[in-house]
């Protein structure tokens, strides 16, 4: 379900079942996928791929060209295993971050422009670089 007062911009890739609260922003060529969960007020700026297995929370700022993935082992010939990404409330993404399946980012955190993170952080923490820390 989408909020009526969701605000959707340019051209969008947006799967089934996906939940996009109220008030959210959804940028150029974002490509949301299946069953994909996403907060209220949220902003979620062009290109950023948020693929089926992410759930993001309220208020909530996923910085341009944002990638989540959601599996470990890729195979085209088996069904993929996804692993849950949870992003809380209030955290930010800084542009071109690469956000690794399976981790959580807390409340109140920031990450960095161009981080990848491949471990969970804690609430209220900001982590930067490759690997974030």
């Amino acid at each position: 379900m989408i909020h009526e007062t969701v605000f959707i911009h340019g051209e969008p890739n947006i799967g089934k079942n996906v939940t996009i609260g109220e008030h959210t922003k959804i940028g150029h060529n974002v490509f949301v996928g299946d069953n994909v969960k996403i907060g209220r007020y949220c902003k979620i700026q062009g290109n950023a791929f948020i693929p089926e297995g992410v759930i993001i929370e309220d208020y909530v700022f996923v910085g341009p060209g944002v990638t989540f993935t959601n599996t470990k082992r890729p195979d085209m010939h088996k069904t993929p295993v996804y692993e849950l990404t949870r992003i809380y409330s209030e955290a930010v993404i800084g542009a071109n971050a690469t956000i690794l399946c399976g981790v959580i980012i807390g409340r109140n955190s920031f990450v960095g422009a161009g981080s990848v993170v491949t471990k969970s952080v804690p609430d209220n923490k900001l982590v930067k670089g490759n690997p974030a820390k």
